[in-house]
């Protein structure tokens, strides 16, 4: 068996009578980033959430650096180093900036510092923002604040869900290069997004899903050479 930082072999979910993922399997490689892909309703999100134990599993099994999880709590995903950034940018409005960042490091000062420091090195715009409460960024800020502190637990494993959604073009170059950069320091990620040719530039790998299924598993050059899913993924005709 090849290392592999995530494994889910023949995953499926159910929210009551519907099926929103079936039987799907997935090997994530340390530090490389895959993308998910696919329209509204695809699973993308299902499969972030049973990755991280936030939704139950119909069957299946989802292995973490070779570790069985499939039945963890999501708290004890979390203390093995994986961490998840829901759509929405879902920070605490009501506290700072260097307050929502620190609340998520459970570790001795020196250590939470460096962790900041990182967070602050990758997403520069936080830095003169620290002392703001999260309410007042902006929504670039926000999901930036987000991300970051879901890097200051150190996770191995870095789950995105839709992390462009609702940001300006400009934005969203930005916020990927960064994402980009985190597969270079060594966190694996894992990319759930409907703005495909965001993700595609990042990503060395993307796997398409439709109606819980895979559909199409390969590089971020052969999914975009693919006329076939032109349409409904990569959004051109």
């Amino acid at each position: 068996m090849s290392a592999s930082v995530l494994r889910l072999q023949h995953l499926s979910v159910r929210y009551g009578l519907t099926l929103a993922l079936d039987k799907v399997s997935l090997v994530q490689q340390p530090r490389s980033i895959v993308a998910l892909l696919g329209p509204n309703g695809a699973g993308k999100s299902s499969l972030l959430k049973a990755a991280m134990g936030l939704v139950p599993t119909s069957g299946g099994s989802v292995q973490f650096a070779f570790r069985n999880i499939t039945d963890m709590a999501p708290e004890a995903r979390a203390r093995l180093g994986i961490a998840y950034v829901p759509e929405g940018r879902r920070v605490f409005p009501g506290l700072t900036v260097r307050e929502n960042l620190d609340v998520a490091a459970f570790a001795p000062e020196a250590e939470r510092k460096r962790r900041r420091d990182r967070v602050l090195a990758l997403f520069p715009p936080l830095e003169p923002q620290m002392e703001r409460r999260a309410w007042q960024l902006s929504g670039g800020q926000q999901q930036m604040l987000a991300i970051g502190r879901a890097l200051m637990a150190a996770p191995t494993l870095l789950l995105l869900d839709e992390p462009s959604l609702g940001l300006a073009p400009v934005l969203v170059e930005q916020l990927f290069a960064r994402i980009a950069s985190l597969a270079l320091e060594g966190t694996t990620v894992l990319l759930a997004e409907q703005n495909a040719a965001a993700a595609l530039a990042v990503a060395g790998r993307a796997i398409v899903l439709r109606a819980g299924h895979i559909v199409a598993d390969g590089t971020a050059a052969s999914i975009r050479a693919r006329p076939e899913l032109a349409e409904s993924v990569l959004g051109t005709a």
